[in-house]
């Protein structure tokens, strides 16, 4: 770089009232692959040594996450620096050295290769052969290390450095892959651009309106056209990591991971009353387990958010965060029937994911016995202890709790209506349950990427105009015009049929809602048309009318694909702030929107169109 383009960039770092030195990136040279949960136990990952991998560069950096990790300087502008960019790239670049490498004796410059192991981590997996985890987890991922800064301990992961000895490739066909293999896709350790690109949106999108996820650091692209997608969490422990231990009955090293979870999560933070008796440790373990797992199912169910929940614990994490969105879906309407094809099986229906995220904690019951006494009883034997009427309770509150949240009432009188009338809410759940489910009258049919029932009712749309209408006209609406509201695109003239159960249905929902209103003026000391008119500002931001779906997350990715090679870092990273921003569903929080952007990026009114278009899908 020349003294004048220094001297340039200096004034336009200086400008924003950031002054670069020496020291502005060298948090970076502490993620090298060292991590505590390689000290805290040997039986849960496989160690790889690393190499450069030449010829990277960013297409994408996360400045908002990096500066909330304490990994860039609070006051660094959302610009690339070369410096920057350099960083970024000598910590992230990289790919495994692994099995194939070894056995073949590939050689390697001497200067390439990184000083520290890189661990890919065991995990069960239900897509493998063997169903105790004895060779699955990371396949095509390495932890980088762990940061720890005054913003926090965060851990780090790369998506796409090379074929470990756990992908299911591997022990399907019986043999170790060369890292980029093109005769097999995903055991061939690389990752598309587009995905990571997919992940980076969405996961932003879900942090903004509260749902727990691991989110995107950055993106790089290499000359092959395969990519790196760099992961970051406060703890990126899954279920997983400890059920393929229960499963092969490994006490000593189950008891080490679970110990280094607690530990981890009281060092966070995140738990600040465990008990300093091992068993009571064990027993408030479950507790917050179970908890963790109730929420989150009913926040997922809610939202309309589908993960595929599985017996084996692998597509979340310990606190419920969403993680590998190749699967991940956010449904406009609540399509209960929708299941994921993946080849040799179908997923979970959004519905199933309640049971599934019990089952889960049916097996940290399992594994609290099993420490407690050392003696492994069947998992059939948890299905009916305290635990479940607990995860239940949780469950149902959370739904009543979440459905309040969506009409648009503010959390404190959410609770005093809960206090003052629960059967209320109950009841109208039940009303608004009927019409959220209702499913069309063609039946299931194949799509894309597996197979659907449709649902005919957008319940956002009644909940964003019923407030003002009542508002305006001070009673409750006509029954076709309700159903006018109401109606998908996907529902057909039969679906709307007015039979006389769903003419009471109608007139049942009204009442309740009205009811719900009035409760919430006489604990306020309100009028009714106050609430109403809190309602409508509140609801008309959470039931916004362009809010995302998995299809148009995928079919924004593919149009950013198309133009990926003329935009630079920084401008993608723009267009991913004001979307993810626009995304925000929070009444609560204010929105820090670029309007002009808006205006001028021909790019972000087709995203806004894109969102338009299948705001009801997928």
């Amino acid at each position: 770089m020349t003294r004048l383009k220094k001297n340039s960039l200096r004034k336009l770092n200086e400008d924003n009232g950031f002054k670069p030195s020496s020291r502005t990136y060298a948090k970076f040279k502490k993620i090298n692959g060292k991590h505590p949960f390689q000290k805290a136990t040997k039986d849960s990952f496989v160690a790889y040594r690393a190499r450069v991998r030449h010829g990277g560069k960013v297409v994408v950096f996360n400045y908002e996450l990096a500066r909330e990790m304490g990994l860039l300087p609070s006051g660094h502008p959302d610009k690339m620096t070369k410096d920057l960019e350099k960083a970024i790239l000598d910590t992230f670049a990289i790919v495994i050295i692994n099995e194939y490498d070894q056995i073949n004796k590939i050689k390697y410059p001497e200067k390439d290769i990184k000083p520290n192991f890189y661990m890919a981590t065991r995990y069960l997996q239900l897509q493998h052969p063997n169903k105790q985890g004895k060779t699955s987890g990371d396949g095509r991922s390495v932890w980088n290390g762990c940061l720890e800064t005054k913003n926090g301990i965060w851990d780090l992961s790369s998506c796409g450095t090379g074929a470990t000895c756990l992908s299911p490739a591997t022990h399907i066909q019986n043999k170790y892959f060369q890292t980029g293999d093109p005769s097999i896709s995903y055991g061939c350790g690389y990752a598309e651009l587009d995905e990571g690109l997919a992940t980076m949106f969405f996961s932003e999108i879900f942090n903004k309106n509260q749902v727990t996820t691991e989110r995107v650091l950055g993106v790089l692209q290499f000359p092959d056209g395969y990519a790196i997608t760099i992961r970051v969490h406060n703890n990126l422990l899954r279920p997983s990591h400890m059920f393929n231990h229960l499963k092969q009955s490994s006490f000593e090293a189950l008891q080490k991971v679970v110990d280094y979870y607690i530990d981890r999560q009281v060092r966070n933070g995140v738990w600040t009353d465990m008990p300093e008796d091992p068993h009571a440790r064990y027993d408030k373990f479950l507790e917050k387990q179970t908890a963790v797992f109730a929420k989150t199912a009913a926040k997922f169910e809610d939202e309309y958010i589908f993960c595929w929940l599985d017996w084996d614990g692998d597509n979340v994490l310990m606190d419920g965060g969403i993680i590998d969105y190749g699967s991940v879906r956010q449904f406009g309407l609540f399509h209960s029937e929708y299941r994921f094809d993946d080849q040799d099986r179908f997923s979970t229906s959004i519905l199933e994911q309640k049971s599934k995220a019990k089952y889960t904690v049916q097996n940290f019951a399992q594994i609290v016995s099993y420490l407690k006494t050392g003696e492994r009883r069947s998992l059939k034997e948890f299905g009916n202890e305290p635990w479940s009427d607990e995860f239940e309770r949780i469950f149902e509150s959370c739904k009543l709790k979440n459905l309040l949240y969506r009409l648009g009432f503010k959390k404190e009188i959410r609770q005093q209506i809960l206090e003052r009338d629960s059967e209320l809410v109950q009841e109208f759940l039940k009303s608004f349950s009927y019409f959220e489910r209702a499913k069309s009258v063609k039946g299931p049919k194949k799509v894309n990427d597996g197979i659907n029932w449709d649902a005919i009712f957008c319940m956002r749309d009644i909940l964003r105009e019923l407030p003002q209408l009542y508002l305006s006209r001070g009673e409750s609406i006509k029954r076709k015009e309700f159903l006018e509201i109401l109606k998908s695109t996907y529902a057909t003239t039969e679906d709307l049929t007015l039979t006389s159960y769903r003419k009471k249905k109608i007139d049942s929902f009204q009442d309740l809602y009205w009811q719900l209103v009035k409760t919430a003026a006489s604990l306020q000391k309100i009028t009714q048309n106050k609430v109403l008119l809190n309602l409508t500002m509140r609801s008309s931001v959470i039931n916004k009318y362009d809010r995302v779906t998995g299809d148009s997350i995928t079919t924004i990715t593919d149009m950013m694909m198309e133009k990926i090679d003329k935009m630079s870092p920084d401008r993608l990273y723009g267009l991913l702030q004001n979307f993810s921003e626009y995304q925000n569903l929070d009444p609560d929080t204010d929105k820090n929107l670029d309007k002009n952007q808006w205006q001028k990026s021909q790019l972000m009114r087709g995203f806004l169109q894109i969102v338009r278009d299948y705001r009801e899908g997928l």
